[in-house]
């Protein structure tokens, strides 16, 4: 037995990030409630235990970006209580001003840094060599967190809590590098309660564990290895391939994702919180507007609450809204990374919200009937299908050169052919789909009957579960999607 390789499976290894799906995490999270269950009656010694661990989680996750991580957390700390204790409301609002703008000074200076100088150097035909940044882990997941704190803290929405309760509020490892943006609001209630542990919360925890297992491994590893080799080489496939490749990623995204919110919600359970729901089946959504309502939830009602609503929201006339609205988008995409093609995604997505603004107004006392439901969802669709493109593609030249060999060099004769070579693929695509767009009533009927399952039956399920992501998984264990933002 090599202890020298064992001792380093423990320490931080930046080509493999600590993931929920991995086997050393569910090893050491095995570890972990053994411990949590001797201290459930403690909430110090629980509240310890989280922090602990949540701190090796993310020192695991990210190396010594822990050190920045912990000193944003102590500083925002210190300026909400400035904050909370000045009663000037001109003094109170440079201090949020100021705190807000030391929270966002890392995300810009890691993020965005090289964005804004490259394009600097463009416009004034300046050198600039690019300097390579290591991006922290959930950098721009927490950074949100810690400024909806600062303004909630300022508008008097939450009390100061104590440090350790901040600290544990921030540093919760279950949403702490991929989401859900988590409020204070929600979450420090939490802290005042004692400890329950009911069945039901560990049949919902566990079903949500292994459906989130089943969607990042089953299906959104599996149906990546054709979309990445497609994106990775677009001038190579006709435009047949690159639709079933936008197709592929659409369902790729929400179920690595969705999969991983869905872990994160699980694990939360077991401790005895909840975190808020992320996704609502958002591929269901019949116009861009339910789409975003049921899209990572968390970002959209933030990027609601704390940019839409304060630039004016709907308060100050039509083209206003409008512009609020394009505004608050553009900023969204541009959260996801710093690369034009964000911003173009955030800015379409933008502009198709506008246009069903303005078709609401126009048509609200038209009765479309039923059918038009459908074409809506379609069309809804396939908007947000198409602009997954630009998300997925190396840049927008590549994006662009996606989109014309899909209506210009489509052949329908090729999907025969496609489905011959990858019957798998497509068979996996297509229950996927069926998955994400399977109605309520009947997804509600799914989860009745594995609650009336027997113990033996879900341990059954689960073995099978197992056998099947260890026939489908890749050589390499993916990390989520999410994790680069």
């Amino acid at each position: 037995m090599n202890w020298s390789e064992i001792s380093n499976q423990f320490l931080y290894n930046p080509d493999l990030p600590l993931l929920f799906h991995q086997g050393f995490f569910l090893f050491i999270f095995a570890l972990f409630l053994i411990g949590y269950s001797f201290v459930t009656k403690s909430f110090q010694k629980r509240q310890i235990l989280i922090i602990l661990f949540s701190a090796y989680f993310y020192y695991k996750a990210s190396g010594i970006f822990l050190l920045l991580l912990l000193a944003t957390i102590s500083i925002d700390y210190v300026f909400s209580i400035f904050i909370e204790r000045q009663q000037n409301a001109f003094k109170r609002k440079v201090l949020l001003f100021f705190g807000i703008s030391f929270s966002l000074s890392f995300l810009l200076y890691f993020k965005y840094k090289n964005f804004f100088l490259e394009n600097t150097s463009f416009l004034f035909g300046t050198n600039y060599s690019v300097e390579a940044l290591i991006l922290p882990i959930g950098i721009s997941f927490y950074t949100f967190q810690s400024i909806s704190y600062l303004v909630d803290i300022h508008k008097l929405k939450v009390k100061r809590p104590a440090f350790t309760n901040y600290l544990m509020y921030m540093l919760f490892f279950p949403h702490l590098v991929a989401g859900p943006i988590v409020r204070a609001k929600d979450f420090l209630p939490q802290l005042t309660k004692k400890f329950s542990l009911k069945k039901s919360n560990v049949n919902e925890a566990l079903f949500l564990i292994t459906k989130g297992l089943i969607k990042k491994a089953v299906f959104a590893d599996f149906i990546a290895q054709y979309s990445d080799i497609v994106f990775s080489a677009p001038e190579g496939f006709s435009g047949t391939e690159h639709v079933l490749a936008g197709l592929c990623y659409t369902m790729q995204i929400f179920f690595d994702f969705s999969g991983y919110t869905d872990m994160a919600i699980g694990i939360a359970l077991l401790l005895g919180y909840r975190l808020c729901l992320n996704f609502d089946s958002p591929y269901k959504a019949k116009n861009i507007t339910d789409f975003w309502r049921r899209w990572h939830i968390s970002l959209s009602t933030w990027l609601r609450d704390y940019i839409y609503i304060p630039l004016g929201g709907n308060r100050r006339g039509v083209l206003l809204q409008l512009l609020f609205l394009l505004t608050t988008m553009l900023i969204g995409g541009f959260w996801h990374g710093a690369d034009w093609k964000f911003i173009f995604w955030g800015g379409a997505h933008g502009f198709l919200l506008i246009l069903h603004k303005l078709w609401k107004k126009y048509t609200a006392n038209w009765n479309l009937g039923a059918w038009f439901t459908y074409l809506s969802w379609g069309i809804t669709f396939s908007c947000v299908a198409l602009l997954w493109i630009p998300f997925r593609a190396n840049s927008m030249e590549e994006a662009f050169l996606i989109y014309k060999k899909i209506f210009t060099n489509f052949n329908v004769h090729m999907i025969q052919a496609i489905f011959v070579t990858n019957p798998v693929l497509i068979v996996v695509l297509i229950v996927g789909i069926v998955l994400a767009i399977l109605p309520s009533i009947w997804k509600n009927k799914i989860i009745k009957s594995y609650f009336k399952l027997e113990f033996y039956q879900k341990i059954i399920f689960l073995i099978l579960i197992i056998q099947v992501v260890i026939q489908m998984k890749t050589s390499t264990v993916q990390p989520f999607i999410y994790f680069q933002f």
